[in-house]
């Protein structure tokens, strides 16, 4: 293959590569998932999604969605690995900007089965959705602040 040709076909697949990272966004903006609609998903299993809040600890321990995993927002792009890229990916957080920061990085690294879940947790606890609690929130919050999100205390009590 000549070195112009080379060139041509490796700058095409950039520009597919780039095109597919940023398909789960339309307009800047994560594809919108209703809560009605996430809680018909499955909670177990493969075809569960991988449900990840980027709030802070200290937001996150006080109530989360059932299943959530926290990785503040200001983290994603320093703990990829923890985000699985063979599953759908909900993000919230309490307003919905910090979601769409992290949906931004998860993107550009070339996940592309992004969802927003609408309202955030502000609309969730509004609605009186369920929420869990971590059996011991200081410890809890003090665990994800070192990165270790499978510590005991922050199994729902």
């Amino acid at each position: 293959m000549s070195t112009a040709r080379h060139t041509r076909t490796l700058a095409v697949a950039l520009v597919a590569t780039a095109a597919v990272s940023f398909a789960a966004f339309a307009d800047g903006e994560l594809a919108p998932l209703s809560q009605d609609a996430f809680l018909a998903l499955p909670r177990s299993g493969d075809a569960a999604p991988f449900v990840l809040d980027v709030r802070t600890p200290e937001e996150f321990v006080s109530g989360h969605v059932p299943g959530a995993v926290n990785i503040p927002y200001d983290q994603v792009a320093a703990r990829l690995a923890e985000v699985p890229k063979d599953k759908d990916v909900v993000l919230y957080c309490r307003s919905g900007r910090r979601a769409g920061l992290a949906g931004e990085v998860l993107a550009s690294n070339g996940y592309t089965r992004l969802q927003h879940l609408e309202g955030d947790i502000v609309a969730w606890q509004e609605k009186q959705r369920p929420t869990e609690v971590p059996r011991d929130p200081g410890s809890c919050a003090e665990a994800l602040k070192q990165g270790k999100p499978q510590a005991e205390a922050c199994n729902p009590h």
